[in-house]
């Protein structure tokens, strides 16, 4: 090989690097018979990569591969002109499909054959996955900016997708036999309800308790998504007593089970994030516990409501005029409130949401109670992004074909619990042989199914808030 040219850049390598990795997109006549890329090259890339250290250098490389290798526009803008040629001829079929198939083929950006390459590879799918995670973040964190970024994370999607659908998936259960690193890796990735030790991990994993996760048959063994569920008798209220501290039951009375909780569902690869997975988990769970334990009848969630305090305390700003708060309240709850916080502005109460001291009260946390529950039914019912449900958790189950079923004061009274949403839980309902239609109606016309409890509220919302 002979010696390698600079690039203008940081790094000189870079440049060369990505011209000898990225495969050409060959002309559409010879698409068939393009030799596949260099193994070599795709280990290339990948060593590379991985050795450039987090955050700017990755984020060059990213950028650069996004923005110099993606659809070759010309290219794109004469198969499209060809396609409308063939339609205003009105030739026969097979020159418009033929026409379209090239359009089509010239509109897969350079990097798709890079990526399409290195998930061939031993290891290169867990490699993707991190590349998407880097993306992912970087986008969060306006690291890596602009269309062609985006562009390329939402194709890289698009491909985890294909490669991570349920026929590649393995459903495993985790109990306290486990391997130890499998065990660690559940416990690290426990976004919802963070587990305290090792103590509160074996309670998660035994007896009125299942665990599982999604693994794929490229990486076998690693979790990609974990369900935890609770086994009980009744639709739970409250996470404390599914997460609290005690000793593990060692047997499992299964006269005491009619119902299963799903309290919890974590992704444990950011590289995965929008790409279905726990839908089909939820699925596959209910049909493995139909299985083991046919009397369970009832299957429900114990769910956060991340952003309610955030949305509430957001109401009671300033720029709601000085009234604002009687947009909220009744008159006689605002007057018992401002009696309570001493202050007939907003500023205490805000004050108090945002800091959790509210539930020092009891005084406070009983006034607060009834106008709470009605403002959460409506946050989850009411306040909509793109028609659909704004809050992202009561999206995802309502996408599922649950029914909004029930809201829990007090729910989670961990400080995270009262930080994020008042201490309020929800139970999402998932009565199986609804689910289809009830997901059918709310993407397509955007119609919540809810409980004659929410419901309540919503109306009792409509009543006396006025936003």
């Amino acid at each position: 090989r002979g010696p390698r040219r600079l690039s203008s850049a940081a790094d000189p390598g870079m440049e060369e690097l990505l011209r000898r990795s990225v495969p050409p997109l060959p002309p559409y006549e010879t698409k068939e018979k393009a030799p596949p890329p260099a193994e070599l090259r795709g280990a290339e890339f990948v060593r590379f990569y991985r050795a450039l250290a987090p955050g700017p250098p990755r984020a060059e490389l990213l950028t650069r591969l996004a923005r110099d290798f993606g659809v070759e526009h010309g290219r794109v803008a004469e198969a499209a002109g060809k396609v409308l040629q063939a339609r205003e001829q009105r030739r026969e079929p097979g020159a418009l499909l033929q026409a379209e198939d090239r359009l089509r083929y010239y509109l897969n950006p350079q990097y798709r054959g890079l990526f399409q390459h290195l998930g061939r590879l031993e290891g290169g799918l867990r490699f993707l996955v991190e590349l998407r995670g880097d993306l992912v973040e970087g986008l969060a964190s306006k690291a890596v900016d602009g269309p062609h970024v985006k562009e390329m994370s939402g194709v890289l999607k698009n491909m985890l997708s294909e490669w991570f659908c349920t026929g590649f998936l393995n459903l495993e259960r985790v109990t306290w036999q486990s391997p130890c690193e499998v065990l660690q890796k559940i416990s690290d990735s426990e976004a919802v309800h963070p587990v305290r030790n090792w103590v509160d991990m074996k309670r998660r994993v035994g007896a009125y308790r299942r665990c599982y996760f999604f693994s794929h048959c490229a990486i076998p063994g690693e979790p990609l998504i974990v369900l935890h569920v609770a086994l009980t008798s009744d639709i739970s209220n409250n996470i404390q007593a599914i997460v609290k501290e005690v000793p593990p039951l060692e047997t499992e009375d299964t006269e005491k089970i009619s119902t299963a909780i799903f309290y919890s569902i974590s992704l444990t690869q950011q590289g995965l994030q929008g790409v279905e997975l726990g839908n089909y988990l939820i699925k596959r769970v209910v049909k493995e516990l139909q299985k083991e334990l046919p009397q369970i009848k009832v299957f429900s969630t114990l769910s956060p409501i991340p952003g309610f305090t955030k949305w509430l305390v957001g109401l009671l700003s300033p720029q709601t005029k000085e009234q604002g708060r009687n947009e909220l309240f009744t008159e006689s709850e605002w007057k018992e409130i401002s009696a309570i916080t001493g202050d007939s502005s907003t500023e205490t109460l805000k004050k108090l949401l945002n800091n959790n001291e509210w539930v020092r009260s009891d005084k406070l946390a009983e006034v607060l109670h009834p106008p709470l529950m009605r403002l959460c039914a409506w946050y989850l019912y009411g306040e909509k992004h793109r028609g659909y449900a704004l809050n992202p958790v009561a999206n995802f189950h309502l996408q599922n074909g649950s029914v909004l079923w029930r809201i829990n004061w007090m729910g989670d009274t961990s400080p995270r619990g009262i930080g994020a949403s008042c201490g309020m839980m929800v139970n999402y309902r998932y009565f199986l042989e609804d689910t289809a239609s009830n997901s059918a109606a709310y993407l397509g016309t955007k119609h919540i199914k809810a409980s004659e409890q929410v419901l309540a509220l919503v109306s009792q919302f409509q009543q006396n808030s006025k936003l």
